[in-house]
């Protein structure tokens, strides 16, 4: 490798893992959603089992660094950079598509996932072990049972961080079928197949223990039209691969016409990619498991209750396309490819220099207020409506969560009576939050 693109590609990495601490640092709450409050009370609260809405690998995670002296909030932050230096130490030992590698950690969109306190910041270094796995299973460096073993574990692994894993589960099997003739076909199959038993038997094990109304409760037939789902899909999608700007103006406008033609334009260009060259047998698992994972995360919201597909969602699914992507952009324009990552991490200094807010101001406000309440180190409850339309409110809720990781939601009026129990206007009544201007 030539010194000029090795000074390159360190200089992106230290670049990097700066803007994910100022993506979350320059954000009025520190990059948290009402999910985010979910897994740092579980995580506080564990070995307690705290609810099966989401599987133990995250916030057991969180919880571990909570004892290298971080609070919840911080261990998420620490766990999001770990992960990116991880992947990014990772690929270059391996010398598993490093070039990629380093690209991908370096786009806007996955800057914002290592920045954010969601399960997806510690699925993405297993994904990258999973696709390595299944690489040197395809390329022969690994057979017979340790194959089967090894795979079999990657998947498990995924699954105890994210449900979504079911979708790689499936892609790993319909591979297996495609080369059902080959040497390693019948490996896929059985890893795929030994993930779904996994799956069954945490199901009925762990799953309905807790909760049996769980499958009740969350799968329900109809729960969108195709006509909303497809609209989604397409801007989804083309938000996701857009290597500038991942998130479309909620508003309307033209600015969102640029933002999905972008995206069109990338993806037509990959497809591009992918029929101009023959693709290698790596390649072409990398593809069946990214378009399966992409497909079933559409599908599933036909009975599954989940979030409109957008970067986060479909996110690590489009990790195995964007090696490949890289990787045939590289053999065309050598070292110039790092252009995109480059205009990325600038295009994402922007966006977060303009829409900044304070965390740090706004941490400092809400830890004075429950400290001169006696409520910071004691569980809480934030009042909320069940049709909740003013934002601001549930913003105010995630806010205190990163201060006190004990908050749970309630939807009873009564509640409010209880001095442990805040609302948006008892908190506000008390302090005020810089607030970010375009989020």
């Amino acid at each position: 490798m030539k010194i000029k693109e090795k000074n390159i590609q360190i200089a992106m990495v230290i670049i990097t893992v700066m803007m994910t601490i100022l993506r979350f640092l320059l954000n009025e709450k520190g990059r948290v959603n009402p999910d985010s409050i979910r897994f740092m009370r579980f995580a506080h609260v564990f070995p307690t089992i705290d609810n099966t809405t989401t599987p133990l690998g995250y916030p057991v995670a969180v919880k571990l660094f909570t004892f290298l002296g971080f609070d919840e909030f911080w261990g998420s932050k620490a766990l999001g950079i770990a992960a990116l230096l991880y992947i990014v130490c990772f690929c270059w030992i391996k010398n598993f598509y490093r070039r990629g590698a380093i690209m991908l950690s370096a786009l806007f969109s996955f800057v914002s996932l290592y920045a954010y306190t969601m399960s997806e910041a510690l699925f993405l270094p297993f994904v990258f072990l999973f696709l390595y796995t299944a690489s040197q299973i395809i390329t022969g460096k690994l057979g017979g049972r340790k194959a089967v073993f090894y795979l079999s574990v990657s998947l498990i692994t995924l699954y105890n961080i994210r449900y979504s894993a079911l979708f790689f589960m499936a892609g790993t099997g319909l591979y297996g079928l495609l080369s059902l003739r080959k040497k390693y076909g019948p490996v896929f199959i059985l890893s795929g197949v030994i993930g779904l038993v996994f799956i069954a038997a945490y199901k009925f094990l762990f799953i309905d223990y807790f909760n049996q109304d769980y499958v009740k409760t969350f799968l329900e037939v109809g729960l969108h039209p195709t006509s909303q789902l497809l609209r989604e899909f397409f801007q989804g999608l083309t938000t996701s691969f857009n290597p500038f700007i991942h998130i479309a103006d909620p508003g309307g406008g033209q600015i969102n016409f640029a933002i999905y033609g972008i995206g069109v334009l990338n993806i037509l260009l990959l497809i591009y990619l992918l029929v101009k060259e023959r693709l290698t047998e790596t390649e072409l698992f990398f593809v069946v498991a990214g378009s399966t994972g992409i497909l079933c995360s559409y599908f599933i919201q036909y009975f599954y209750s989940v979030n409109p597909m957008d970067y986060r969602i479909i996110g690590p699914f489009l990790v195995p396309l964007w090696l490949i992507y890289f990787h045939r952009l590289f053999k065309i324009f050598g070292i110039k490819t790092y252009v995109i990552s480059i205009l990325s991490i600038l295009t994402g200094m922007t966006f977060t220099w303009l829409s900044k807010g304070n965390y740090l101001e706004n941490r400092k406000a809400v830890s004075g207020f429950l400290k001169s309440e006696k409520l910071d180190k004691v569980p809480l409850k934030f009042y909320v409506t069940k049709k909740e339309e003013d934002l601001n409110k549930m913003k105010t809720a995630e806010l205190v969560s990163t201060v006190n990781a004990d908050v749970t939601f309630t939807y009873k009026p009564k509640d409010t009576l209880q001095k442990t129990t805040l609302t948006w206007y008892k908190v506000l009544q008390k302090i005020k939050i810089d607030k970010n201007k375009y989020q």
